[in-house]
């Protein structure tokens, strides 16, 4: 199977294509490294440093004829989101769509769709199905949203296939404090300096937090499943409060962790655990990462 990556220089994209190459993908990255890191893509994958946006990508796709696309390349901060929604809707909703097109005009069988958790909101209900009414509090979930709908449309008027996966909160080595920078690596980042954390709110708000390797493995799973044109929720389905993460980073490091409260940010969600199940039941998938492991893989990788 010959599979274009989009965005694969980034942390997710990097243990995606570790997996590809393990599974014996034929596989090739395009990333423009806004945020990505050349030293992500493992030697024997083939790179091309362009934009999404690029009016190369059509000649790219006519080239090589690609069975399936992974697509991750985005913006993927909420707060850049708020700042900058014009932005936002570049490119995770007009660059998406330059994908969209040269991948039905070249004949492309399958669309993997990295989306998110945001795209729920504040759920009132936990743990949150994929069929939870989506009222996103951000332009990036706004916007991933967006895609998903185009995707269902492409598939309804063009027959292109598609399975879009909703991230819960992803962590693991390589994760960088900006673009796909989250709580995990930024804490990491701060208690191997001897700092403190900064918390947002009281620490009880929570997080589903799911480890890249197992993202890894949604993503080649849902190259395979005969059940697609549909949405996946890719999680623990384990609620965890920033207070708990802080105390096992605590455990992790061998030390005391001091923190300092400052007030909660505009678009940021309180509660969120998302329901695995219908992952579990039709992608042949499970997580499979402890989070106190995986915290100790991602701490260590760090120092």
């Amino acid at each position: 199977m010959k599979v274009l990556v989009t965005g694969g220089a980034g942390f997710i994209g990097s243990h995606i294509l570790e997996k590809l190459v393990q599974e014996g993908c034929q596989v090739v990255v395009i990333d423009n490294l806004s945020t990505g890191v050349r030293g992500n893509i493992p030697s024997d994958v083939r790179f091309m440093e362009i934009d999404i946006c690029s009016d190369e990508l059509m000649t790219i796709f006519k080239a090589e004829q690609f069975d399936a696309v992974l697509h991750l390349a985005a913006q993927t901060m909420v707060p850049v989101s708020l700042k900058k929604p014009d932005y936002d809707g570049q490119v995770n909703i007009l660059g998406t769509l330059h994908v969209l097109e040269a991948c039905r005009n070249t004949g492309v069988k399958r669309v993997v769709f990295s989306s998110t958790a945001a795209t729920y909101g504040n759920a009132n209900c936990l743990p949150v199905m994929e069929q939870t009414e989506t009222i996103p509090t951000s332009f990036y979930g706004l916007s991933k949203l967006t895609v998903e709908k185009y995707l269902a449309l492409y598939h309804q008027v063009y027959g292109l296939d598609y399975v879009v996966l909703r991230y819960a909160n992803v962590y693991g080595e390589r994760q960088g404090d900006g673009g796909e920078g989250g709580v995990v690596s930024i804490f990491t980042r701060l208690i191997s300096a001897g700092k403190s954390l900064t918390i947002f709110g009281d620490g009880g708000q929570t997080r589903d937090f799911i480890y890249a390797g197992d993202v890894a493995n949604a993503n080649y799973q849902a190259l395979l499943t005969p059940h697609v044109n549909t949405v996946y929720n890719v999680s623990t389905k384990i609620e965890t409060s920033v207070n708990e993460l802080v105390a096992i980073f605590g455990q992790v490091a061998g030390k005391s962790v001091e923190t300092v409260c400052v007030p909660v940010r505009k678009g940021d969600i309180y509660r969120s655990m998302l329901s695995n199940d219908k992952a579990t039941q039709k992608l042949n998938w499970k997580p499979m990462m402890d989070l106190a492991e995986g915290l100790r893989r991602t701490y260590q990788s760090r120092k």
